[in-house]
């Protein structure tokens, strides 16, 4: 199964695939977090969308609250954070584990993926990024500390985006 056909979930309940969220552009599959240090990221993540949106390019958030509790919310209030503390108005899907043996399917893929340091296997932390190429291919593998508009993410992105 191409990763673009797993079965997933918007925060909204409906069932989806990352073939319908991105129209089969490029993807940044990031897990987010509502009550981290990170959490001002989104703001990040929002300019890229507004940028590269027009060429195909999709963020997908995947709230997670698998570290140390930090999005503790309901699918309505981390909608509600989310739109009205940073204007996100990308998809965002029902929060997932990401790491052990409750890893959504999604993930499960993606942690075999080496970051710039040849260092695979388990998400550190909140925010941590995965650039899709259109064809599914994982094309980069971005730490929690790595800045949505950090300029290895952007050129990563022109790289890959019509």
């Amino acid at each position: 199964m191409s990763i673009h056909e797993i079965p997933l979930q918007t925060l909204a309940g409906d069932p989806t695939t990352l073939a319908e969220l991105s129209g089969g552009g490029a993807v940044l599959i990031v897990n987010v977090a509502s009550k981290c240090g990170l959490t001002p990221q989104y703001t990040g993540l929002v300019r890229l969308q507004e940028r590269y949106a027009p060429r195909g390019f999709t963020v997908v958030g995947v709230p997670c609250n698998q570290f140390k509790g930090q999005e503790p919310g309901t699918a309505e209030e981390i909608q509600e954070f989310c739109s009205t503390t940073y204007g996100v108005d990308f998809p965002l899907l029902a929060k997932a584990d990401v790491n052990g043996p409750g890893r959504h399917p999604l993930y499960a893929g993606l942690t075999t993926v080496p970051d710039a340091a040849g260092e695979a296997g388990d998400v550190q932390w909140n925010f941590e990024k995965f650039l899709l190429a259109p064809d599914g291919g994982v094309v980069a593998r971005f730490r929690p500390g790595t800045e949505p508009e950090d300029p290895e993410v952007v050129t990563a992105i022109e790289k890959v985006v019509a």
